[in-house]
């Protein structure tokens, strides 16, 4: 189990203050300052990577929000197939959606690439185990947590916007017909056949940039062969616990200066479950499984209802192992209950 080495625990200014808990043996206890952690100088070099990354996220699930598709100029185009102004609008308005949707497609291979580098030192044989990593690069590990955050947000939005796979196929059919007329196709230099074929299978898959990151960090163990897998399940399980801990302990959860970092904190513990239900060789629900699913689910539960409902949804429709015949039955039910 992890125990914290209290001898150990040098003052490291305000980065922790650590709270001494009596009945939480087993699990991490510190606060992880989702609000201020400034990086170390070890930690800087990927921090400053990763963050030009994070910047542009927000830009990125703003307009996935505002994206309303090009439905009507569709409609209008296949129901009066002769009439050509209908067909350029709907052909124009498509292929500027394209351009936003290549964007989100080519955003979500730089936070691959982004998640692949701080899995590095967040498991790297440093330090004796996860509850360390986590406390002594806490930098590092909100922004894995600000990752996760915008992964989950970005497949809500996705989720509920079905104009994305509407708008792609009818560009990919209009594509291909225009090039059996061989008539030049005015921004087909965007998206080239290839690329089509990639983004196509992205957005396919029901929650895109979770399946991204569960790829990346299955590729991740499985190219350092020599790094056990538990160092990086571990880290998950950790940082769901950090979560839980903290939001279930009201000396923490009354140290956020924000109800956001509430919200934040749910929906980091939620991504983190659900990756490690991806990546982990029997899932976050099984007997072995590192994580307290029940006491997660509590948490969760013991939040005002209507915030939680899509978090909820995201463990029971997301999540690769919930309905294994190994998953335990009280969790099965405590998952159900509206």
């Amino acid at each position: 189990g992890y125990y914290f080495r209290r001898g150990e625990h040098r003052n490291m200014g305000n980065l922790l203050k650590v709270l001494t808990c009596t009945d939480l043996e087993q699990e991490p206890n510190f606060f992880l300052d989702f609000e201020n952690a400034q990086p170390t100088d070890a930690e800087r070099e990927v921090w400053e990577q990763v963050d030009l990354v994070l910047k542009d996220a927000r830009g990125v699930l703003d307009e996935l929000q505002a994206y309303k598709g090009a439905g009507q100029e569709i409609r209008e185009a296949i129901q009066n197939p002769s009439d050509e102004a209908l067909q350029e609008a709907a052909w124009a308005a498509v292929v500027h959606l394209v351009g936003k949707l290549k964007k989100f497609y080519q955003f979500s291979q730089r936070l691959e690439a982004a998640l692949h580098s701080l899995l590095g030192p967040l498991t790297s044989e440093t330090y004796d185990d996860p509850t360390q990593h986590l406390e002594r690069e806490q930098a590092l590990a909100k922004q894995f947590a600000e990752i996760l955050h915008f992964t989950l947000r970005f497949d809500e939005l996705k989720m509920t916007n079905p104009a994305i796979q509407n708008d792609f196929s009818y560009y990919r059919r209009t594509l291909s017909r225009m090039r059996i007329n061989n008539t030049p196709a005015e921004g087909e230099n965007e998206v080239n056949n290839e690329m089509a074929n990639r983004i196509s299978l992205f957005y396919a898959d029901a929650t895109p940039m979770l399946k991204t990151l569960s790829d990346s960090t299955t590729k991740f163990v499985s190219e350092n062969k020599n790094l056990p897998i538990e160092n990086t399940t571990d880290c998950l399980s950790t940082m769901a616990s950090v979560c839980k801990v903290m939001l279930e302990t009201p000396e923490y959860r009354s140290r956020f200066t924000s109800e956001e970092t509430v919200s934040f904190c749910l929906r980091v513990m939620v991504g983190v479950i659900i990756l490690y239900d991806y990546v982990h060789p029997v899932g976050a629900f099984s007997k072995s499984s590192k994580i307290d699913m029940k006491g997660c689910i509590k948490v969760l539960r013991d939040q005002p209802p209507n915030s939680v409902e899509g978090l909820l949804n995201a463990l029971r429709y997301t999540t690769k192992h919930l309905n294994d015949e190994s998953t335990n039955k009280t969790i099965k039910s405590m998952l159900q209950q509206q």
